[in-house]
């Protein structure tokens, strides 16, 4: 199964942020527009991002909700009628919550960069370290680590919970512990 090492922060000067992943990137980033539904799914979490009418992904992952990096093993199954497979899924499992954003993503090596403005919740930096498979966890936190300090974050703008989780629970960015 592939494997990240996770990070997310919530961002206090975008501006700056995004000047930083453009020096590291050297290259234009992607913007785009996400609906992840969430599903009731034991020992994981199971959501289908929708990234437009003819273009889905079913995802499941696995990773503990920790302030820090943290490995997130996971299963992606691409689909071309997303409509379809959240009405089967809903219609099966029940929703657990709806995540809306529009994302930037930046590439620096094997690390996707994602500044994320979610609704309802405000502005966040997302690190994915994907490792290889002969690398360690190690090795991807090390990473992580590396591009925190490259940009400032401190342990204060980490965040364990997933955004799902942030909204069921009505949390603003204050009650979230920043």
């Amino acid at each position: 199964m592939p494997s990240n090492i996770e990070i997310k922060a919530i961002l206090s000067n975008r501006d700056a942020t995004e000047t930083i992943a453009a020096r590291l990137s050297g290259s234009a980033p992607e913007t785009f527009h996400q609906e992840d539904y969430f599903f009731p799914c034991d020992g994981a979490r199971l959501k289908l991002r929708v990234l437009a009418p003819d273009r889905g992904e079913l995802i499941r992952y696995e990773r503990a909700d920790i302030a820090g990096p943290r490995r997130s093993r996971y299963s992606i199954a691409r689909t071309t009628d997303p409509e379809v497979l959240l009405d089967i899924l809903t219609a099966t499992l029940g929703r657990a919550g709806v995540v809306r954003k529009m994302r930037t993503l930046y590439l620096v090596g094997q690390t996707r960069i994602h500044l994320d403005q979610v609704e309802g919740l405000g502005e966040f930096m997302e690190l994915e370290v994907v490792l290889q498979p002969e690398q360690s966890e190690q090795e991807g936190k090390s990473i992580a680590a590396a591009l925190l300090a490259e940009f400032g974050i401190d342990e204060q703008q980490i965040v364990a919970e997933a955004y799902v989780d942030l909204l069921s629970r009505g949390a603003t960015l204050a009650s979230a512990g920043i």
